[in-house]
Formats: C-alpha cells, sequence, structure tokens
C-alpha cells in the first residue's frame, strides 16, 4: 500500500481535546458549587461582593478541586497502568499492598498519636508504608519458585495486602472506642475534607513526576503488556521499563491515597471506560483515562460536599457511583464517542 493511502490514526490532541475542555468546566463550575452562601451554587458576583464567599472559592475550594483533579488522575492513571502490565482487567491500585499499606500506615499513626494527630504526620505514615507494601510485594514475588513473573507479583501483593489489611483490623481493635476509632474509620472512608494548600504542595512532588512518567511512557505500555518473550523480541527492556512506570503509577497512587484515604472504583472502573470509548491502544487511552478520572473525582467530590448539610465520605460516593457505572459499562455493548 503506497504511504500516501495508509490511514492515519488522529492525534492524542485532536481526539482529546473534548475532554480536556470538559474537565476545565468542571474545575471552573465547581469552584462555585458548595453551601455558602445557599445550597448548591454560590453566585459568582459574591467573588467581589462577599469577602467570607471569595476566601471560601479561593483558600477552600480552589485547592480541593485542585486535590480532587490530582487524586482522580493518580487512581486512574495507576490503574490502566497496572491492568495494561498484568494483562488483568480486575487490577486496581490496591493491587500491590499500595492502598492496604497506606490504610495500615494511617490507622498506625492515629493509634499511637491520638485522634488529633496532625496531618502530616498521618499522611507522612501513610506514604511511608503504602510504599513499603510495594516494596515487600515485590520481595515476596522473587522468593516464590513457580509461575511468571508476572503471576508471582500478582500473588505477592495479594498475600501482602492480606497481612496489612489483618494489620489495620488489630488497630481498629485495639483503638479507643471513643476518640481514635472514629478517626480510624472515618480515614478509611476517604475523603478531601480539611483540604488546603499545603495539602497540595505535599501531593504536587511525588503526583506529578508519577503521572510524567505514566504520559511519557504510556507508548511503551503497548509493548509491555505483551507475553514476554514478544515484548523481548521487539527489543523491550522489561524489567526496568516495567519497574520504572509501575514506580511512578504507585507512587502517584500512594500520595493521594495518604492524602485523602481509601477511595475506591476509580482505578477500576475508569481505565474501562477509557478503552471502550477511545480503544485499546495506550498513547490514547492513557491520556484518556486521566481526563476522566480527573472530571470523575471532581465530580463525586461535589455531590459529597454538597448533596446534605453534612458531607458524605468520597469513598462511599465513589464506590456507589463507580459500580453503578462499571456495570452499566460491562452490559453496553458499545459507547459512542465523536471522532
Amino acid at each position: 500500500m503506497p504511504p500516501d493511502q495508509i490511514p492515519q490514526r488522529p492525534s492524542a490532541v485532536r481526539t482529546l481535546w473534548p475532554l480536556g475542555v470538559a474537565l476545565l468546566m468542571v474545575a471552573v463550575l465547581s469552584l462555585f458549587a458548595g453551601r455558602y452562601p445557599a445550597p448548591f451554587w454560590t453566585p459568582p458576583r459574591l467573588l467581589w461582593e462577599d469577602d467570607l464567599a471569595a476566601r471560601v472559592v479561593w483558600s477552600l475550594r480552589l485547592p480541593r478541586v485542585m486535590a480532587a483533579m490530582l487524586l482522580g488522575m493518580s487512581l486512574s492513571g495507576a490503574g490502566i497502568v497496572l491492568q495494561t502490565v498484568f494483562r488483568n482487567p480486575l487490577v486496581e491500585p490496591g493491587f500491590l499492598g499500595v492502598t492496604q499499606g497506606a490504610a495500615f500506615g494511617a490507622a498506625l499513626a492515629i493509634l499511637g498519636l491520638g485522634a488529633d494527630a496532625s496531618p502530616l504526620a498521618v499522611e507522612a505514615s501513610a506514604m511511608l508504608l503504602s510504599l513499603a507494601g510495594l516494596a515487600l510485594s515485590y520481595t515476596v514475588a522473587r522468593r516464590f519458585h513457580f509461575g511468571g513473573w508476572v503471576l508471582r507479583l500478582v500473588l505477592g501483593g495479594i498475600a501482602v495486602s492480606a497481612l496489612f489489611s489483618a494489620g489495620v483490623g488489630i488497630i481498629k481493635y485495639l483503638a479507643d472506642p471513643l476518640a481514635d476509632l472514629p478517626a480510624i474509620t472515618f480515614w478509611l472512608l476517604g475523603g478531601l475534607s480539611g483540604t488546603t494548600w499545603q495539602t497540595v504542595l505535599h501531593l504536587l512532588p511525588f503526583v506529578l513526576p508519577g503521572l510524567a512518567v505514566i504520559v511519557v511512557m504510556r507508548w511503551r505500555l503497548n509493548l509491555l503488556g505483551l507475553q514476554d518473550e514478544t515484548a523481548f523480541s521487539l527489543g523491550t527492556a522489561l524489567s526496568r521499563e516495567r519497574g520504572l512506570v509501575l514506580l511512578g503509577a504507585v507512587a502517584a497512587a500512594a500520595a493521594v491515597t495518604a492524602v485523602a484515604g481509601i477511595v475506591g472504583w476509580i482505578g477500576l472502573m475508569v481505565p474501562h471506560l477509557a478503552r471502550r470509548a477511545y480503544g485499546a491502544d495506550s498513547r490514547i487511552a492513557v491520556p484518556a483515562s486521566l481526563l476522566i478520572g480527573g472530571i470523575f473525582a471532581i465530580a463525586c467530590d461535589d455531590v459529597a460536599r454538597t448533596m446534605f448539610a453534612g458531607e458524605i465520605p468520597l469513598g462511599i460516593v465513589t464506590s456507589l457511583v463507580g459500580a453503578f457505572g462499571f456495570v452499566l459499562l460491562m452490559t453496553r455493548v458499545k459507547l459512542w464517542v465523536p471522532r
């Protein structure tokens, strides 16, 4: 076939610009969604007429919207990387002990420092134990003597996650039921209440490099998702490239989990939606997953903080919406997306 007759795939920018516009619109509208001065909506004119409304928007809602966007992008990006590398559609960011490690670290910090422990101490402990979960999963997998590397890492992650889950159960049993236990329980439910600009600054050093690695390496995921023999024959350095992309994905997911707690279904459902809508080519599916994840997390956080006078834990909202959306997605034959 002559070169001028070979069909050319549209670039990611031309294909995904509607998602970028949608993310920007959702983020801007979310700044005016809230319960002050009236439920559900803050008129934009109050930004220059009401000093308190302006402080609420710029000091509370804007950093929270940014944190929700980073949360959605990190979890969905980690989800599509893990699903592709492990060739398993049921994998999500907690697969390698990251989520349960963060839960154990946060619970341990609350138990040791009390319910009034500083958020920075809880985040640091959760981040440290989430990365320890990844390292422990890797170490356990290397000790196994059967199966391929992917299977061994899968089994190692399952075992480590179970160990951390048992540890969280023990800590909850030992915690003060009137002080520490409620704090641990609410952290495990997930949420972005209390998010400030300092919280966003804590996320950026881990999330931005992790997302950058995912985006830069997205075209290699098409090769890393192949059988080991095939990928190696195509010139792929499997151990090095898989390790790099997994480290970026896990670092971003661990950072947002340390801040927001356990927020489920984003890393599982959003990659399926992105692939169903834009195809399995990682060059398009990865940025699509990041954008859809950001939109989904911001929208769910808006529902969590505006639906009732008392805030709903974000993890509950994402589980309800994500589970329903996942069932709907799996029962649909095909999604229509404008090209």
